[in-house]
């Protein structure tokens, strides 16, 4: 999913900016007939209403009713100039200024038909002060734009006072044009307090949108839209300062997690960052804002997870899980060589995107889990989370990181990888219940369906018994490491069948439909990653879950 971005300039962004101007036209609209309506019924209800050749209906045909049509007429023209598909700015800016002062000449112009007796200038400026405020608080622009504005509008305002008065009826001892001044100076102090009002709420509700901005702002980098979000992590789409590419923003808001928690979400990055495997999504940047948010920057993906993609196609063919599941398991080669774990490893974390024109890359995300292995020679290890939590996502769980989560390795991984690998080729889980600690308890005592027999089809041989072997319950059963998988894994010669051409294929009939379904709200809940901090209560839940297993 591909949203436009906002033009990043000095005010707002010109989607923006549209749909403000296109709701200012409306509701000045609206306003404006209300005030005509208002008009007609006071003409009616005072004795203005009589024969069509009575002199006292002529308030009713007055040219001031026509000019008020046509000021409401030019806010109704801005709505719908503004309303419809994407304008740039510059289209815009012109539509709303010729749009706006149009109207305000029109709203200027019925003083000149309007009987001196009910101060013409003091009805016009009250329905300018609505026009002027009005666009300073719908429409984002500078001070500058807002004094502009009613500096420009009030020409042909003093032109349209002065003309009336000029032309009126003078008392005994009275010049017309005496009069004409003194009204012009009135009115002229009135719009330039008007103004000043205007200006004030444009630069101050200018300054606060600036200022939600800065609060977004993180670094060199400017968040744009929320694209995700967790129990403790947001994920914004951002834009550098500098560097213009598309990047991704995950933060941690202090309010939202513990001390310990931000800790180890910081602990994340830097671990992570780490790594370098083509099939590991790669950190650009992390740190802190100076209120405490702590957040890094990495690169943004298209593509769709696995998750979404069994979810909208079902069951894969053989070929492509192959080919997903040698790309995640070098990935977890390269992180288990360097002595960390991945501890989530789910189809909701491994996305396929296109990468320099290849399609199908798979691309894992997300080490907020990962813990570091003890090293054979003692030196200190590091946990991301307690030694006593059970964490991951319980559809994907090993055994040992529910019973004993301080015994997890990279074999507990390899149990998740073949997990997800089972629900790629089956378009089911591996186990199911209608809680954790059912799923938990068939994770340790139940044996796994094979693929074949679960999927109602033949699948790979090899494929089948990699997998099984795999989700041995026992971690010394499975293979020995990820690049031990990787390498049986290759020996099976299943991948090279879905070359680029099969995945371009499946993408060009798929892609466009998947996008679309992602927009919408998903059907299920997608799992969640668990952790729980039993302490040293886990003996009792593995003697729970064996007396529950009978």
């Amino acid at each position: 999913m591909a949203p436009t971005t906002p033009h990043a300039d000095s005010t707002e962004g010109a989607a923006f900016l549209q749909q403000r101007v296109a709701r200012f036209g409306f509701w000045s609209s609206v306003l404006g007939s209300v005030f005509w309506v208002f008009r007609v019924i006071l003409a009616l209800t005072t004795g203005h209403a009589g024969r069509e050749a009575s002199p006292e209906y002529a308030d009713l045909r007055s040219p001031a009713f026509t000019l008020h049509g046509l000021g409401i007429a030019f806010t109704l023209l801005l709505w719908a100039l503004c309303r419809g598909k994407p304008r740039s700015r510059a289209y815009v800016e012109r539509a709303e200024l010729l749009c706006l002062l149009a109207s305000v000449v029109c709203y200027e112009s019925m003083s000149t038909s309007i009987e001196l007796e009910a101060h013409p200038e003091l009805i016009i400026l009250l329905a300018l002060t609505l026009l002027m405020v009005g666009r300073a608080v719908f429409v984002p622009g500078t001070a500058k734009r807002s004094l502009t504005l009613g500096v420009v509008a009030g020409v042909p305002l003093l032109a349209c006072v002065y003309y009336t008065y000029s032309r009126g009826p003078a008392a005994p001892g009275e010049s017309a044009a005496i009069n004409a001044i003194v009204a012009v100076a009135a009115t002229a102090t009135w719009w330039s307090m008007i103004v000043t009002l205007a200006t004030l709420t444009s630069h101050v509700i200018y300054g606060l949108r600036r200022e939600a901005r800065a609060a977004k702002q993180l670094g060199q980098y400017s968040l744009e839209e929320k694209i995700g979000e967790g129990g403790m992590g947001v994920v914004y789409r951002a834009s550098h300062a500098m560097l213009r590419r598309p990047t991704a923003v995950k933060l941690l808001m202090p309010e939202r997690a513990s001390e310990t928690q931000l800790a180890r979400f910081e602990r994340e990055v830097q671990l992570s960052s780490r790594l370098t495997h083509p099939n590991t999504i790669t950190i650009f940047d992390y740190g802190r804002t100076p209120d405490g948010i702590f957040y890094y920057a990495m690169e943004l993906l298209g593509g769709a997870t696995l998750e979404s993609i069994v979810e909208y196609d079902g069951p894969q063919p053989a070929e492509r899980v192959a080919h997903v599941l040698e790309q995640v398991a070098g990935a977890l080669a390269e992180a288990h060589g360097i002595g960390l774990i991945h501890r989530d490893i789910k189809p909701a974390n491994i996305i396929l995107c296109d990468q320099g024109g290849v399609p199908d890359v798979a691309k894992v995300l997300d080490f907020g889990l990962v813990k570091q292995i003890q090293k054979e020679d003692g030196a200190e290890s590091t946990f991301a989370t307690g030694d006593h939590a059970i964490t991951g996502t319980p559809l994907y769980m090993p055994p040992e990181a529910i019973v004993h989560p301080d015994r997890a390795d990279g074999r507990s991984d390899l149990y998740s990888l073949a997990a997800v690998g089972y629900f790629l080729l089956t378009g089911q889980q591996v186990f199911a219940g209608d809680n954790a600690i059912e799923i938990f308890s068939h994770h340790l005592h139940t044996a796994p369906v094979p693929p074949a027999e679960r999927l109602g089809a033949a699948v790979p041989e090899g494929l089948s018994e990699l997998l099984l072997r795999s989700l041995a319950k026992e971690p010394d059963a499975r293979p020995r490491s990820a690049a031990q998988f990787l390498e049986q894994l290759r020996a099976l010669d299943l991948a090279r069948h879905w070359g680029p051409e099969r995945a371009r294929a499946w993408w060009n009939e798929h892609g466009e439909n998947l996008r679309l379904r992602r927009t919408k709200p998903p059907a299920g809940a997608s799992p969640r990653t668990f952790m729980v901090d039993f302490g040293d209560r886990l003996d009792r839940l593995e003697q729970y879950l064996m007396k529950k297993a009978g």
